[in-house]
């Protein structure tokens, strides 16, 4: 169930009302009356939840399932458990991202000025000209927020952070001494859209960021809340400037990444993590503890912990100079030469 404090319930609603939204198909008529209040992905789907399944590989997770009804292909129905409905569609995903628009709507701090009544600012917080507080924020103690930020409903920032100006915080919880600096938007939705019949419908993004104590976030960076479970930053990790953190990516402690740092969806980062700058990571990929990344690296696989990988696609250090030596030597060589 997504966070109430970030998302308003917009259900329930029996399952004849959502095929005839998305244009599914129920393949047992008589559960059309079912209801479910909410979306959910398939890990921790319940009786009163939809979810969808569209790839092979979780086929078997879907046999499992507690969820009361699932957007499916024709051909895995039979891949599901008698007590889960089957909303039957070519696009399950575009079925997910239909249900989820309609059963769930994000708060937000539109057109409110100053700080709202249900919002609880701590004494000896400051805060700077033209900043908004959103409907039941919460700020901690000697926290600074800069002019003009906007904090979102149902916030929490901890104690003794510094947010500089112009920063936007929403869905997000926050720990202490955390250091947001000018123009970082954290909270915002990730990138997620599927094709419909009349072009690309984005995927509504239902998760939280969770910023935990002593995280840096550097001037015009971005981390983007999850699509469904939460983008993680652990204790003490500090990110430059200009660096994007896309949905439900976890990383662990005392990690750096340098300036132009680009991190795929759902990349997982071990404790101690180094990413020089402008190095790229692609989605579900997953980096080890102590493993350091090259600047302008492209890493397109996994990391082992530990390790330093550099190039394009990246790969371990010592190899990648040996390659770039060996093809400056080649193209360096005279016509004739042996």
């Amino acid at each position: 169930m997504p966070d109430p404090r970030f998302f308003e319930d917009l259900g329930p609603v029996t399952l004849s009302d959502l095929a005839a939204l998305t244009g599914a198909d129920l393949a047992d008529p008589t559960t059309g009356a079912r209801r479910v209040s909410a979306v959910s992905i398939m890990e921790g789907a319940g009786p009163d939840t939809v979810t969808f399944v569209s790839d092979r590989k979780f086929m078997a997770q879907a046999a499992d399932t507690k969820a009361g009804a699932c957007f499916v292909t024709a051909e895995h129905v039979g891949a599901l458990p008698p007590g889960c409905a089957a909303l039957v569609m070519a696009s399950p995903q575009l079925g997910y991202a239909l249900a989820a628009a309609r059963l769930h709507r994000a708060r937000i701090a539109l057109g409110e000025k100053g700080v709202h009544p249900t919002a609880q600012v701590e004494p000896q917080a400051v805060l700077g000209p033209g900043v908004v507080i959103g409907a039941g924020a919460q700020v901690g103690r000697g926290t600074r927020i800069g002019a003009n930020s906007v904090i979102g409903p149902g916030v929490a920032i901890g104690r003794d952070c510094e947010i500089s100006a112009n920063v936007t915080i929403g869905f997000a919880l926050i720990g202490d001494r955390v250091r947001i600096l000018a123009g970082a938007a954290i909270g915002e939705p990730g990138f997620g859209a599927t094709v419909g019949p009349k072009g690309l419908v984005d995927i509504p993004q239902l998760g939280r960021v969770i910023l935990q104590d002593g995280v840096g976030i550097g001037a015009n960076s971005c981390v983007d809340r999850g699509a469904f479970d939460d983008t993680v930053l652990g204790e003490n990790t500090k990110i430059d400037n200009q660096v994007q953190i896309a949905h439900n990516v976890r990383v662990g402690r005392n990690c750096v990444m340098a300036a132009h740092t680009g991190i795929s969806g759902s990349v997982t980062i071990g404790d101690g993590a180094q990413f020089g700058g402008r190095a790229g990571v692609a989605d579900h990929v997953t980096i080890g503890a102590g493993a350091r990344i090259g600047a302008a690296a492209g890493v397109l696989k996994d990391v082992p912990a530990g390790e330093t990988w550099g190039g394009f696609p990246a790969r371990p250090i010592r190899q990648w100079m040996r390659e770039n030596t060996w093809l400056t030597q080649r193209a360096s060589r005279k016509e004739g030469d042996a």
